[in-house]
């Protein structure tokens, strides 16, 4: 079934090893469990799960292929110790150098400082020719480049669908759909939860106000910073710019202001123009440079992007051909970035056959 160089041609099984088992992983093993059914699937392609590793709940290895549904619910109960076999004591990194599987699965939570424990688990797979697929900014974010070396140097892929717009197709919609223009620009609103935010504050909600509602309705972590500052859309203008326009951005690059201290007044001022405030991440090419910037943006109602409210997500592509390219879907959701690994292991079979 695996073969050691990580490649599996048509018909044959792709084995993989999932690390970091959140709600990512649990939608994406959720739609890996129903890949069978009548949903459009890849029929050369069967993904079979023999590792997985979790950090609080124990980790698990068989040669066979795990029942994942059954993992996933041991999982969800709190352990996989009730699971019956094959528990693994050694740690997620002396698993990924030693294990034996095709493809990485790696989900641990994001870290923007140094992209750990992530950075190190995508090392290991790709520096011995396994693929790997991600909805981990952190890694993406700071070491786009080095990984995609380290992937070329070992005949191994690395794909980051999720890291952007969760489910909603960005990465491949460049690749296939606008693979004949070139990228001039993105913009976007690149966050849900400061969209929601401003969609509440037009309906004559307060910013602290529709900020509580928003963390009620599990949109906004209890420290909302990441959301409200920008850092979250920072982190998608940077993997956009260097993904589809070629740039080579850091953090540090990137202007970013958040939108707590938008007031009630402001929305209301705009509307009363015909604009509407929106958090807009965006890369532009100017000249042989690239700059990025997230901010608050009026934007005129005529815009695609005035229309998206409450917690939706949209970027715009601004092309030479085509001019501007709008795609508009879910940014967050263990279902949706669920969806978006099972792309990219759909996408991993089908280069894999080529």
């Amino acid at each position: 079934s695996s073969s050691a160089s990580g490649t599996a041609p048509a018909g044959l099984t792709v084995v993989l090893a999932l690390v970091g088992v959140g709600t990512v992983s649990r939608g994406g093993g959720k739609l890996l469990v129903y890949e069978s059914d009548a949903r459009a699937r890849d029929p050369g392609a069967r993904f079979q799960v023999n590792l997985i590793v979790t950090r609080r709940r124990g980790a698990l290895y068989t040669p066979h292929g795990l029942d994942l549904p059954r993992a996933l619910a041991a999982i969800q109960a709190g352990s996989l110790d009730g699971y019956g076999e094959a528990q693994l004591d050694e740690d997620a990194l002396a698993v990924l150098r030693e294990g034996d599987y095709d493809v990485l699965v790696e989900n641990t939570p994001t870290n923007l400082d140094d992209g750990g424990p992530a950075m190190a688990h995508l090392q290991a797979a790709l520096g011995r020719g396994k693929h790997a697929v991600t909805a981990n900014k952190g890694p993406i974010v700071l070491a786009l480049r080095q990984l995609e070396a380290l992937a070329k140097a070992h005949n191994a892929h690395l794909l980051y669908e999720g890291t952007v717009l969760s489910g909603t197709p960005i990465l491949s919609l460049h690749r296939y759909g606008l693979g004949g223009c070139a990228v001039t620009g993105v913009k976007g609103i690149l966050n849900g939860t400061t969209n929601y935010i401003l969609s509440q504050m037009e309906a004559g909600m307060g910013y602290d106000e529709a900020l509580a509602q928003a963390q009620q309705l599990g949109y906004a972590e209890a420290d909302p910073s990441a959301d409200v500052d920008g850092w979250d859309a920072l982190a998608k203008v940077v993997i956009l710019a260097n993904a589809v326009m070629g740039a080579d951005l850091t953090v540090d690059d990137v202007a970013r202001e958040g939108i707590s201290g938008i007031t009630a007044k402001d929305v209301q001022d705009a509307l009363a123009q015909g604009k509407r405030w929106k958090l807009i991440g965006q890369a532009r090419r100017e000249g042989e440079a690239v700059r990025a910037s997230v901010k608050p943006t009026q934007i005129p109602l005529s815009d695609p992007l005035a229309g998206v409210g409450a917690a939706m997500n949209a970027l715009t592509f601004e092309t030479d051909v085509l001019k501007s390219v709008t795609i508009t879907g879910a940014g967050a959701g263990g279902p949706q970035t669920g969806f978006a690994i099972l792309s990219d292991l759909l996408e991993l079979a089908r280069r894999l056959r080529i």
